[in-house]
C-alpha cells in the first residue's frame, strides 16, 4: 500500500481542521505551530485517500484562502507493521494518483523551456539517424527520450476537466514539440537521400487498420500508467507510442522534394496523435478524474462530449482513408 503526506500550513484558527481529522480517513497527523498565527498539519494517508483531503481544501480554500497544502510520497513508514496489517483486497478497483499530483505534472510537462526543448533536439536526431541507419534500437531510445507524449496527455487530460487554460498551454507545447524533429529531419531529407532501403523507413510509409488499434491501445496504455504513476511501465509503453518515428520521416520526405511520399507518414502521425487523445480521455474518464465544483463539473462535461465527439469522428475518418488508400 502507497502512502502519501498532506502538509498544510494554515492559520491557527484554521476551523475547519476538526472537521479534516475526523470525517477522513488518515493513518496519523501531526500538529505544530510555525509561530503565533500560523499552524503546521501533517496527515499521513493512504495513496487513494490524499485525493478526498484535497478536494475538501480545494472547497475550504475559496471560503478561507490563508493556507497552503502540499502533496508528497512516502518511501517508508515506521512502524512498518502497519504495512503488513493494512492490505486491502481491493483487486476490482484501480488505485491512482490523487488528481491534483497529476495535474502538478501535466502543468509541468506542458511547460516549453530548455530542458524539454534539449530532450526534443537529441531524441528527434537519434530518431532520424536510427531511421537513416536502420538502427531500431536508435528508434526505440528516441522514443523514450522524446518528451512529447506529455503535452499530448496533457491536452486530453485537460480536456477531462475542462481546463481551456491548460489545454492551450498544452497544445502550444505539443506542436512546439513536434516542430522540432520536423525541422531537423527537414534538412536531413534536404542533405542526404532518402533511406529507401532502411527498414525503419518503410515501416512509416506504410498504414494499415491495424496500426489504429495499436495506437489506440497503446494510448491507452500509456494514459493508465500515467494515472497509476507507474513509471516502469510508462518507459515501456512509450516505446510503442510511435508520435517521433512518422514526424522524422515526414520532415524527410518534405526536405527531398517528394511531395507524393508526404501523405502516408503524415496519416500515420496523425492517427497515432488521435488515438493518444481518444484513448486517454476515456481512461481519464473511468478512472474518476473531474472537478469538485458544480460549474467546473458541467464544464469537464461539455468539454469530455466535445473531445470525444470529435477524435472518434476523426478516428472514422482515418480509418476510411486507409482503406481507400488499398483499394
Amino acid at each position: 500500500m502507497e502512502l502519501q503526506l498532506i502538509e498544510i500550513y494554515s492559520p491557527a484558527d484554521f476551523e475547519n481542521l476538526t472537521i479534516l481529522l475526523h470525517e477522513f480517513p488518515h493513518i496519523s497527523y501531526w500538529i505544530s505551530n510555525v509561530n503565533e498565527n500560523e499552524s503546521w498539519v501533517r496527515i499521513l494517508v493512504e495513496k487513494e485517500d490524499a485525493e478526498k483531503i484535497l478536494n475538501y481544501l480545494e472547497k475550504v480554500s475559496h471560503e478561507n484562502p490563508d493556507f497552503q497544502a502540499m502533496l508528497s510520497s512516502i518511501k517508508a513508514y515506521v512502524p512498518s507493521e502497519y504495512n503488513e496489517n493494512n492490505q486491502t483486497n481491493n483487486e476490482n478497483e484501480m488505485e491512482r494518483a490523487s488528481k491534483h499530483e497529476l495535474y502538478s505534472i501535466v502543468h509541468s510537462s506542458g511547460k516549453i523551456n530548455a530542458s524539454f526543448t534539449w530532450f526534443t533536439v537529441f531524441a528527434s536526431i537519434v530518431a532520424t539517424v536510427g531511421i537513416i541507419q536502420n538502427n531500431p534500437g536508435f528508434v526505440i531510445g528516441a522514443n523514450v527520450i522524446d518528451p512529447s507524449i506529455g503535452p499530448i496527455l496533457g491536452i486530453s487530460f485537460a480536456s477531462t476537466l475542462g481546463d481551456q487554460k491548460l489545454a492551450r498551454q498544452s497544445v502550444l507545447t505539443a506542436l512546439y514539440g513536434l516542430s522540432i524533429p520536423l525541422m531537423i529531419s527537414v534538412l536531413f531529407g534536404y542533405f542526404f537521400s532518402l533511406p529507401v532501403n532502411s527498414n525503419e523507413f518503410i515501416t512509416q510509409t506504410s498504414v494499415q487498420i491495424i496500426d489504429i488499434i495499436v495506437a489506440i491501445a497503446a494510448g491507452g496504455a500509456g494514459a493508465l500508467s500515467f494515472v497509476k504513476r507507474s513509471q516502469g511501465q510508462l518507459v515501456g509503453v512509450m516505446v510503442s507510442l510511435t508520435v517521433l518515428p512518422p514526424t522524422v520521416v515526414l520532415g524527410m520526405m518534405v526536405g527531398a522534394g517528394n511531395w507524393q511520399g508526404v501523405l502516408t507518414p503524415l496519416l500515420l502521425l496523425l492517427i497515432n496523435i488521435n488515438a493518444i487523445f481518444l484513448s486517454a480521455i476515456v481512461v481519464f474518464w473511468l478512472s474518476g478524474i473531474k472537478p469538485i465544483n458544480w460549474k467546473d463539473i458541467e464544464d469537464a462535461n461539455i468539454s469530455r462530449k466535445y473531445s470525444l465527439t470529435f477524435t472518434s469522428i476523426f478516428a472514422i475518418i482515418f480509418v476510411i482513408a486507409v482503406v481507400y488508400l488499398h483499394l
